[in-house]
C-alpha cells in the first residue's frame, strides 16, 4: 500500500554529538591506536545508554520486538556498544586503514563489472562499504544522500577525512541525477540509505516485526529512473576487528524500456517490499546491529 508519510520523527532531532569531541576521537584514534582508544568507548556507550532517552526506548522497542521478549540490559548495552564501535572504526575507514580489520564477504558473486545501486540501512557500518570497493579492484564507491542528511554529515567527513566528500552526491536536484548516471555509467557502487522517510515523501506501508512500519519509495523510484540494479548491503559488526558484507540482489530496472509502462509503479512495489523483507533477515539475523535510533514504526497503524 502506498500512502505519504508519517511525519519522520527522525529528522525533527538534533544530531548528537559536537565536531569538538569528533575531532578530539580523531586524534586521539590516530595518535594511540585503535585498541587503546576503544577503552574509551565503554564508557561512551554506557552513558548513552543511561542517558539516551528517546534512543534508549526506541533501541528497547526493537529488540523486545525481534527478540519476542523484554531485553536485559546486557543486551541493550551491547547494541549500544555495537553503535559507538561502528562510529569509532569509521575513523580507520575513511582513512583507509582496512588492515586492521578482519573483513568478510558474502553474497558478492551479485556484483559485477557494471554500476549498480546498493541499498542499504541504519543497521551496521555502511563506511565499510568502502572496503568492498577496495577489495573489488578499486571500483568507485560512492555515497549518495539526501541534501539535508549531506549538509549534516559534510562537517564530520571534513573533520575525519576531507577527501572523503568526493566520494558523497547530494540528491534533491535534477544535476544529481545526471552526476548519478555518469558514474553509474563508469560502473560505481552507488550506496543509499532507503529505511528512512523524508518530509511527506511517498512511504509504502509493509509488515515489519510484526507491525506496520513506513518505507520510503523514493530509492526504488530512482533505480527504476536510472535503469539500474538494486542489491541490499549490510556491513555487519561482528565484534572484535570483525566485519560482514552481506549482499543480496532486490530488483533490476535495466530492462525497463522493454517493459509495458504500466509495470512500472508494481515492480518498484515489489522491490520495497523485498528491501523490507531483506532488511527483517539481516535485523533478525544481527540485532546488535539495529543503529535506528528513534520510533522506526512511527504513527502507522
Amino acid at each position: 500500500m502506498n500512502t505519504a508519510s508519517p511525519s519522520a520523527e527522525w529528522r525533527r532531532r538534533p544530531e548528537r554529538g559536537s565536531l569538538t569531541l569528533i575531532r578530539f576521537m580523531v586524534w586521539a584514534s590516530l595518535r594511540f591506536g585503535r585498541g587503546p582508544s576503544r577503552v574509551m568507548l565503554r564508557i561512551i556507550a554506557a552513558y548513552f545508554l543511561v542517558f539516551g532517552g528517546r534512543a534508549r526506548r526506541a533501541s528497547r522497542e526493537f529488540l523486545a520486538r525481534v527478540l519476542g521478549r523484554a531485553p536485559t540490559v546486557a543486551e541493550q548495552y551491547g547494541l549500544v556498544f555495537a553503535f559507538a564501535a561502528s562510529l569509532h572504526d569509521r575513523i580507520y575507514f575513511l582513512k583507509d586503514r582496512f588492515e586492521l580489520f578482519d573483513i568478510r564477504m558474502r553474497g558478492e558473486e551479485c556484483i559485477d563489472a557494471k554500476g549498480a545501486l546498493l541499498m542499504g540501512a541504519h543497521l551496521g557500518s555502511f563506511e565499510v562499504l568502502r572496503a568492498c570497493g577496495r577489495h573489488m579492484r578499486h571500483r568507485e564507491v560512492v555515497m549518495a544522500m539526501y541534501e539535508e542528511n549531506a549538509q549534516q554529515i559534510n562537517a564530520v567527513l571534513t573533520a575525519i577525512e576531507p577527501r572523503a566528500m568526493q566520494g558523497v552526491v547530494a540528491l534533491g536536484h535534477l544535476q544529481s541525477m545526471i552526476e548519478l548516471a555518469r558514474r553509474l555509467e563508469a560502473g560505481a557502487l552507488v550506496g543509499v540509505l532507503a529505511d528512512r522517510t523524508l518530509a511527506d515523501e511517498p512511504v509504502a506501508v509493509i509488515d515489519f516485526l510484526g507491525r506496520p512500519a513506513p518505507f520510503p519509495t523514493g530509492p526504488m523510484r530512482m533505480a527504476a529512473a536510472l535503469r539500474q540494479r538494486v542489491i541490499f548491503m549490510a556491513g555487519l559488526y561482528r565484534g572484535g576487528n570483525r566485519y560482514e558484507i552481506c549482499f543480496e540482489e532486490l530488483a533490476d530496472f535495466s530492462d525497463l524500456d522493454a517493459r509495458p509502462r504500466e509495470e512500472r509503479g508494481g515492480r518498484e512495489h515489489e522491490a520495497v517490499v523485498a528491501y523490507a523483507r531483506c532488511l527483517e533477515r539481516h535485523a533478525r539475523e544481527a540485532p546488535e546491529n539495529w543503529f535506528n535510533f528513534h520510533g522506526f514504526w512511527g504513527s502507522v497503524a
